[in-house]
């Protein structure tokens, strides 16, 4: 972590006043990335989110601090998308994101931004930050897959290869949505309930067993050409950012299909992703190394190996629950659970390099999601699968609602926060989706 970098001066202040609250998910510190549309003919933009508003950096791109960058980082910046940018690399990362800086930081040698350049997230479009041709998986939560595994196999949770290998399957990039998009209650095969025990011939039917999952997305960079690997010391130079991910999962769908390939349309109806993407330049006070493995533990494979690495991020993670009679009576969200993503059993970093260590060509917007992520204690559980015990302990809600799965009209919303003392806390914002019948 580069403790002078100047973007991450805890000091700094921005003109946009929202920016400077207690506890604002944008401030200065910050700056994640995002798309927006300002109205439904308007072509898309490249925005950064700076307290409740977003500096359009299309219009943003005649200020000095933007004419200084080089040409293929303006273009960019001027793109409707992010994958321009993440195709750059690191360095330009960083130039576009000094120049961000310079333009949103009072008293840094510029006068305050027009507001035409600043417009209200409440009144734009969020549209989905990059395009993203693959999708990937995982599976990187150990208490996650041991609460799962012990539902089916209570004598031996985790499989063989689970302490070896940062277990994945390939997703589906078309439904990939931003937050808000309606989420479809899908239908498909089942044959009984969560555990797919009862009846001899399935049945094809809307999902009764809808579920969230709560995880944390990584945003792919440059890549690699199809051939060559990633090393574990440069996989981190690959992840753009990150952003909130609700995988959603049909579990009764999902009980009868998965084996022996794994999932498919229990997963493929929709990904939720939140509308921003927060760097891993303002990630850098929040990273730390992952926890020691049990004793007894196998320890990572060479490839793998990120001794002396801070290949963790303190990032806590919420997930809220409101129901269609809480929305009407005016109540306010209920918190499910609440999980450190820095309790995970593989790092991120890890996960880059086991997908390309085939030689797997990962590409620009390609988004690789953790899998659910759980901690040691019940309320901590990123899932409703988890929390309910596959249904059989419910959970009753403040207005007296009881939910062993999800209902048609529950919105489920994820938000992430990071703390550490001596630098500015930073959000990454709401991840919402509702489900219709």
């Amino acid at each position: 972590m580069n403790h002078d970098d100047p973007t991450l001066d805890p000091s700094r202040r921005s003109w946009v006043p929202s920016a400077n609250q207690v506890g604002a998910d944008f401030p200065v510190q910050n700056l994640p990335y995002g798309v927006f549309r300002r109205a439904p003919t308007d072509t898309p933009s490249l925005g950064v989110a700076i307290g409740d508003r977003i500096l359009d950096l299309r219009v943003a791109l005649e200020h000095v601090a933007m004419t200084r960058l080089p040409s293929a980082v303006r273009e960019a910046c001027g793109s409707s998308t992010l994958n321009p940018l993440l195709a750059l690399g690191a360095d330009a990362w960083h130039a576009a994101r000094e120049a961000v800086s310079t333009i949103l930081t009072e008293g840094v040698g510029s006068d305050p931004p027009p507001e035409g350049w600043l417009p209200s997230q409440a009144e734009v479009t969020s549209l989905l930050p990059m395009t993203v041709g693959d999708y990937t998986d995982f599976y990187a939560s150990i208490h996650h897959a041991t609460n799962v595994g012990r539902m089916f196999r209570p004598d031996n949770p985790l499989l063989p290869n689970y302490k070896y290998v940062p277990i994945g399957y390939h997703g589906r990039a078309s439904s990939v949505v931003v937050s808000g998009t309606p989420v479809a209650r899908p239908s498909g095969q089942r044959k009984g309930g969560a555990g797919g025990a009862g009846e001899e011939t399935p049945t094809f039917g809307p999902c009764q067993l809808l579920d969230y999952e709560c995880e944390v997305g990584l945003v792919i960079g440059p890549g690699n050409n199809l051939g060559e690997t990633i090393p574990i010391g440069k996989a981190e130079e690959q992840i753009f950012g990150y952003c909130l991910l609700n995988d959603w999962s049909a579990r009764d769908i999902q009980a009868w299909e998965y084996q022996p390939l794994g999932p498919f349309l229990s997963k493929s109806f929709a990904t939720t992703l939140s509308p921003w993407v927060v760097t891993s330049h303002a990630l850098a006070p929040f990273r730390a190394a992952l926890p020691a493995r049990p004793p007894g533990d196998p320890a990572p494979l060479p490839y793998l190996d990120e001794s002396g690495l801070s290949g963790g991020i303190k990032l806590d993670l919420e997930v809220h629950l409101l129901t269609a009679a809480m929305r009407q009576s005016g109540l306010s969200p209920h918190r499910l659970s609440r999980a450190s993503f820095l309790e995970m059993y593989w790092s991120p970093g890890q996960m880059v390099t086991h997908h390309a260590s085939n030689g797997c060509n990962l590409r620009p917007g390609d988004l690789l999601g953790s899998g659910t992520v759980s901690g040691t204690t019940d309320d901590a559980r990123g899932c409703l699968l988890e929390l309910t015990s596959r249904g059989r302990h419910p959970i009753t809600l403040p207005n007296a609602e009881v939910r062993r799965f999800l209902e048609d009209g529950d919105e489920v919303i994820l938000t992430g926060h990071c703390h550490r003392d001596g630098f500015a806390s930073i959000g990454f914002g709401e991840c919402r989706g509702r489900i219709s019948g």
